[in-house]
């Protein structure tokens, strides 16, 4: 069993990992900026090592002082919670050479998945189901032919990508190269990577997520799926699972479909396959190889604590449970709170005056904010997550109302205001709303 665990993040899931840590009677470590040595989880760590400035790339990403704050602690394992480091498939070969244990994916599967196209073919010969598009990277000399064997419109994405960007649309040929020429330039600027692949354009899809887990030897098993459709150029805010958009026999199936996969790549660890879902089809778009933001609600449907298998898996101790074990309970939703102006967006650093977090049956807040701490300019502006759990996808919504009355953050400007206007509107009441759902009620609302 591990026996001591170098936690390689900071903020609201360095203090979730410290504390699935001590349940299991297993000695943590923090690492920290300059800019964190007030952090709630490098106080309540039993040591705590500074690894540099606060600029995150001579800090947090920063894997030689990683490594040297694991070797003077003597800790056996690192986790290194999302964001980062989590998908770098060189950290976690360093990790192993050094004879310490990466709580995750091997670096060959990071690797594989990493690569939107390779990861793409993978899933296609897992027999996952995908979007239809090109079969590797589009050229200037073959994107016109690609884009008509698809059909307009066409989506360009960047291979190395993420957060939307190096992601442009063409509705018509006219607009191809444009497009084209402005991905491409967009990944090279963002990635170090021009390259780029074309995908059909889905209209108004909805975005769902399958949480994986696999013990790395051959088993694996899904704990349903997320819908993460509430998004903000491309970044999530809202959070539900079940999703409102599927029944049992829809969310049972393509679980299986994704676990059984999961067992064919003998995947070590948590992940997460993502989908756009329209008119009763799913299409994979990639797959996260690590613990997600929103992990918490899988958590409250299934009882089941990732963090804790994550570590189980790492350890070589197989999964907890089986596939017919787990049985889903109501439905849970999560609020992603940041320092933001709720309606710029513009991130609001500063000292938090007053902190007041919601409770009561059913409400969790992941946080590592308190009244005093100042949040530093930075780093991404998430400061916690308020989740929210009922029998029933009506209860939850009550319950949530009610906790986002209750909740108090002075001092800074919060993301609250939004969820509090969100929690009002029918839309969202019915469950009615896809991936642009969002920013079409905030061009509306901002008029």
């Amino acid at each position: 069993m591990i026996s001591k665990v170098l936690i390689a993040n900071r903020g609201e899931i360095a203090l979730r990992i410290l504390r699935a840590c001590k349940e299991l009677g297993i000695a943590t470590v923090a690492v920290h900026s300059t800019a964190d040595a007030d952090a709630m989880h490098v106080r309540l760590a039993d040591e705590s090592v500074c690894i540099g400035p606060p600029p995150s790339k001579d800090s947090y990403l920063n894997i030689h002082q990683i490594v040297a704050a694991c070797e003077i602690t003597g800790a056996d394992a690192v986790h290194p919670g999302y964001g980062f480091l989590s998908e770098n498939a060189k950290f976690a070969d360093i990790l192993e050479a050094h004879g310490i244990t990466f709580i995750g994916p091997t670096a060959e599967h990071i690797r594989l998945m990493g690569d939107k196209i390779t990861a793409k073919q993978t899933a296609e010969e897992l027999g996952i189901p995908v979007v239809p598009g090109s079969e590797g990277e589009v050229t200037e000399e073959n994107a016109l032919k690609i884009a008509r064997e698809i059909g307009f419109p066409v989506l360009i994405k960047a291979t190395a990508g993420g957060g939307g960007r190096g992601m442009k649309v063409a509705k018509t040929e006219a607009d191809l190269m444009e497009a084209f020429n402005t991905a491409r330039t967009e990944a090279a600027s963002a990635f170090g990577n021009p390259a780029v692949y074309m995908e059909k354009y889905l209209g108004k899809p909805r975005h769902i997520e399958v949480q994986v887990v696999g013990d790395g030897m051959g088993d694996a098993i899904h704990l349903g799926e997320r819908d993460c459709s509430l998004q903000r150029r491309h970044q999530k805010v809202w959070e539900e699972a079940n999703s409102p958009a599927l029944n049992v026999e829809q969310r049972m199936k393509i679980g299986q479909i994704c676990a059984d996969a999961m067992k064919k790549m003998k995947y070590r660890g948590a992940g997460t396959i993502e989908f756009l879902y329209e008119n009763g089809e799913f299409y994979f778009i990639e797959m996260n190889t690590r613990l997600q933001v929103e992990h918490p609600i899988t958590e409250a449907i299934t009882g089941i604590d990732l963090v804790h298998e994550q570590i189980r898996v790492a350890s070589g101790g197989g999964l907890s449970v089986k596939q017919d074990e787990i049985v889903f309970n109501g439905h849970a939703i999560e609020c992603r709170i940041n320092a933001e102006d709720p309606r710029t967006f513009v991130p609001s650093p500063g000292t938090i005056t007053h902190f007041h977090a919601p409770g009561g049956l059913g409400v969790r807040v992941d946080s590592g904010a308190y009244q005093g701490y100042k949040i530093p300019p930075y780093y991404d502006s998430l400061i916690g997550k308020l989740i929210v759990h009922g029998r029933t996808r009506v209860e939850c919504m009550m319950r949530l109302r009610r906790v986002l009355d209750e909740f108090v953050i002075d001092g800074i400007k919060t993301t609250l205001p939004l969820f509090q206007d969100l929690i009002g509107n029918q839309d969202i009441a019915n469950g009615d709303y896809d991936i642009h759902w969002l920013e079409e009620y905030l061009a509306q609302t901002s008029e």
